[in-house]
């Protein structure tokens, strides 16, 4: 039987699940708050650090973090804003984000970010990477833009529950690769979904350019977060 609880999130009292985190507490209550990594249905594993939130003065991950009776939680706060920013700014720095040129623009999660935390120059310098770009018969992978949110290896699987995406070599070498005998074997309809479950233009799927036009994108017309919005 599911038992409610009470917690509140900048000063609004909100009603949650005992077990829920915070994340799927405030999303029930149409409170926003920005992730990356975190995705439905896969286990949460706070790669990204966006949903930093504060509670009882320390910093937490909010993906991660269960709802309990009676938390305070600050998570729309200029501190706050601001951390999530400099993510947003390294992650843009660290990588080879190029969004007029990106197939993905429109529908990145990662740029939706940008816009509604309003990054200009990011105050990090670029590192200007040069990681490659790996091909299959349906897939680009384009390790210059990888976040490493671990999205396409927590959802991507065969049905015998093989992952065709894994981490590869470690510490500032670390890479998500596509498994290469996997890689020729992924159909059509995983390959697509690969492409959609990215949050970034990491994975793009091959033959089919630009299929739905600029200005009809998901973020072209409504901010990330305005779905769930109060």
């Amino acid at each position: 039987m599911e038992q409610n609880i009470q917690i509140s999130i900048d000063g609004k009292v909100v009603t949650a699940i005992k077990g829920q985190t915070i994340v799927e507490a405030a999303t029930d209550n149409k409170i926003y708050i920005p992730t990356l990594c975190n995705f439905e249905g896969a286990l949460p594993k706070a790669c990204c650090r966006m949903c930093t939130i504060k509670l009882n003065n320390r910093f937490m991950t909010a993906c991660t973090t269960p709802a309990s009776d009676g938390m305070e939680i600050e998570s729309n706060t200029p501190e706050i804003n601001d951390i999530r920013k400099s993510i947003i700014e390294l992650l843009f720095v660290s990588g080879n984000h190029f969004c007029p040129a990106c197939e993905k623009s429109g529908n990145c999660e990662l740029q939706a970010l940008a816009y509604r935390y309003q990054m200009m120059v990011p105050r990090f310098p670029y590192i200007f990477p040069q990681k490659g770009v790996e091909t299959s018969p349906k897939i680009l992978k384009d390790q210059n833009r990888c976040i490493m949110c671990k999205r396409c290896i927590k959802t991507i699987k065969d049905e015998k529950g093989r992952n065709y995406f894994a981490y590869y070599r470690r510490g500032h070498d670390l890479q998500v690769v596509l498994d290469p005998e996997l890689g020729k074997e992924i159909t059509d309809e995983m390959a697509k979904l690969a492409m959609k479950n990215c949050p970034v233009g990491s994975i793009i799927y091959k033959e089919i350019g630009f299929e739905q036009p600029i200005g009809k994108r998901k973020y072209d017309k409504m901010p990330i977060g305005s779905e769930i919005e109060n």
